[in-house]
């Protein structure tokens, strides 16, 4: 099902120019805040197509289980570089969506294959991923966000000023 959208969603594939074309359509490319001399790479610039973005978090979820290639991707986003959950899973929804692309654009099936190239069957994917890839529970831990300090709600400042007049300074109104 989640491969149906994500072929309906994208289209004619010949109309993009590039994979790089095809990863900008999804809005999964990581924005670029720069000037004449600084620049910084921000968040997913979310242009494009919401349902495509979903339906790519959903099966890189689950590709990442069953590719040793993403597996060690994910783990290495997750135990080396420090990347909460859902930001390693974006990265490798971009990913899985360059292959996708790349496969469908040279009619050529996806393969699963280790770290070294070699194919492997889907049971010697899962071993060699339960066996190197697995990220252990405790970094799993501690990505996981513990609500306190975001969202919207706990950035706003406990003094911030009140909306409404200030009383603590009123004057009493003196009848003319």
């Amino acid at each position: 099902m989640t491969g149906a959208v994500i072929l309906g969603r994208l289209g004619d594939i010949s109309r993009f120019s590039s994979l790089a074309a095809v990863r900008g359509s999804s809005g999964l490319v990581p924005s670029l805040d720069a000037s004449g001399v600084s620049g910084r790479h921000g968040g997913p610039t979310k242009r494009g197509d919401a349902l495509l973005r979903e339906a790519l978090f959903m099966a890189a979820s689950q590709a990442r289980r069953r590719d040793p290639t993403l597996a060690a991707k994910y783990y290495r986003l997750m135990a080396q570089a420090g990347k909460h959950h859902n930001s390693a899973l974006c990265h490798i929804a971009t990913t899985l969506l360059t292959r996708i692309a790349s496969c469908w654009k040279n009619h050529t099936p996806y393969q699963l294959r280790d770290v070294d190239g070699t194919l492997v069957t889907p049971v010697q994917a899962r071993d060699i991923i339960a066996e190197r890839y697995t990220v252990p529970e405790d970094i799993r831990r501690s990505r996981k966000t513990t609500g306190a300090g975001t969202g919207q709600r706990n950035k706003k400042s406990p003094s911030a000023p009140s909306t409404g007049p200030s009383n603590t300074h009123a004057k009493p109104h003196r009848a003319a």
